[in-house]
């Protein structure tokens, strides 16, 4: 893929990715700042060196997404280590951190459901360090993660290993978030690209896709505080079903807002006494 001798600037042209993959393979197998790429263009790879980027460019050749190759990815601004054992962070989750943000009252409590490597907890909290933020999750491993991005991050997030509301007992929140398993069981799209590699029960219900939304609008009104908010990501055509869930358990102020592609993509409303509930 790469011949003996070549330069960076070279390699860069004769590996078979899109432009910017090839760029942060290369950096990355090389420990190499954007920058270095056009620096030291003229930089002779040695061969180890070679073997190395060819190694991470199949690896990506047969599918494996970027962010587990390197072992991180960027999202609301901030760096999150991502492995095998959590999703990915997706730019259309972006949405429900800015959602949470412009609703969370001064020093209030935000609970973040099924955080997998954290980023929905995280983000908040190094946007908002006056929140109490607590995160759960049902793996062990993707609790690991989390708190390591939480540290390397340098925020206050408190994590526990809960099914749903399990471990947080009578607490109740200013505003809980969610990005549950929301893909219908047998979706082609879990058989496609990224989502091949990614984990399975953080995707799926392995039902109608609606099981873990239907559980958190059940139990959230004994867990938010009075006129707190529920967000829900959920899929591109599930908006409708989200909102008869929420309007059935007595939400008021119930909305939809639109992801970057202008897809329905979270849900919610707001739980409390301007309801009569």
């Amino acid at each position: 893929m790469i011949a003996p001798g070549s330069t960076l600037a070279q390699a860069r042209q004769a590996l078979p990715l899109d432009p910017l993959e090839n760029r942060i393979l290369l950096c990355h197998a090389l420990h190499l700042p954007r920058v270095a790429l056009i620096t030291q263009s003229e930089r002779v790879l040695t061969d180890a060196e070679a073997a190395q980027v060819t190694a991470l460019v199949q690896r990506r050749l047969d599918g494996e997404p970027i962010a587990y190759i390197t072992g991180e990815r960027e999202f609301f601004g901030l760096s999150f280590k991502v492995t095998p054992a959590v999703l990915i962070p997706r730019p259309d989750t972006e949405l429900i951190v800015e959602l949470a943000l412009e609703r969370a009252a001064p020093r209030s409590r935000l609970l973040d459901m099924g955080t997998g490597s954290g980023a929905i907890a995280v983000a908040v909290a190094s946007n908002r360090p006056d929140l109490d933020v607590t995160a759960l999750d049902l793996s062990d491993a993707a609790l690991a993660v989390a708190s390591e991005n939480a540290a390397a991050n340098d925020v206050r997030v408190r994590f526990l290993q809960s099914d749903w509301f399990a471990a947080v007992g009578a607490e109740r929140f200013g505003v809980i978030a969610s990005n549950p398993p929301y893909i219908v069981a047998g979706d082609r799209h879990l058989a496609e690209g990224d989502l091949r590699f990614e984990p399975i029960d953080a995707l799926t219900d392995h039902g109608d896709g609606l099981a873990a939304l239907r559980a958190i609008v059940d139990g959230a009104p004994q867990h938010l505080e009075d006129g707190g908010w529920l967000l829900l990501e959920h899929g591109y055509d599930q908006a409708a079903a989200v909102r008869a869930l929420l309007k059935a358990r007595g939400f008021h102020e119930i909305g939809s807002w639109r992801d970057l592609g202008n897809i329905e993509r979270v849900s919610g409303g707001c739980f409390g006494s301007d309801n009569g509930s």
